[in-house]
């Protein structure tokens, strides 16, 4: 039987240590659920991944902010364009600032494509599929490189993701989170690439 001294004592214990992981979940990290299959094959739905709190996002990182379609909900995109550069798509490679970009999240993808087919493409107004696009024809965006503040994002499931190719660019100040590492399934415990 405890006495009072250490029932106290235990209180005051867990009390510290939720004060602590809430300051530590407030400002430090967040966990997130994936919902959806836009983020195929890096991130797939219903895993469960840890975000850091952090406003420093560089190219390729994969972040989470809330849609702007749908406040409601969150996207998790990774950052292609960073404010002042270019993006633009040429059968499938990446040009930042006309400079040639690998993409090795994609290879699964691109694997499973024909001869012929392309896994980044636009709909152009006529309502064709088009694998050449730049920002400037990108009726969404009307910018020809990323504003200051903002970011272009684009889902690794580039056929069916809701990205800055229809939503726009995002403003850096609402990524609410940088996804760093996946804690669920048990099968994909590790760092987020």
């Amino acid at each position: 039987m405890l006495n009072k001294k250490e029932i106290i004592s235990n209180i005051v214990w867990f009390g510290g240590l939720l004060i602590v992981l809430f300051i530590i979940r407030t400002f430090v990290f967040m966990p997130v659920v994936v919902s959806g299959n836009s983020m195929d094959p890096t991130l797939q739905d219903r895993e469960r991944v840890i975000a850091t709190k952090t406003k420093k996002i560089e190219r390729f990182d994969i972040v989470t902010f809330p849609a702007p379609d749908d406040p409601k909900k969150s996207y998790v995109k990774r950052v292609i364009g960073l404010p002042g550069d270019t993006v633009e798509y040429k059968n499938d490679q990446l040009l930042i600032n006309g400079e040639e970009y690998d993409e090795p999240y994609l290879d699964e993808f691109k694997g499973q494509l024909e001869d012929g087919d392309f896994l980044t493409i636009v709909t152009a107004e006529d309502g064709q599929p088009h694998s050449e696009f730049s920002l400037a024809n990108l009726t969404a965006l009307g910018s020809s490189t990323v504003p200051e503040g903002e970011l272009f994002v684009l889902g690794d499931n580039r056929r069916i993701s809701k990205d800055s190719r229809l939503i726009g660019f995002i403003e850096k100040s609402d990524i609410t989170g940088n996804v760093k590492f996946c804690i669920w399934p048990p099968s994909k415990f590790g760092p987020v690439n």
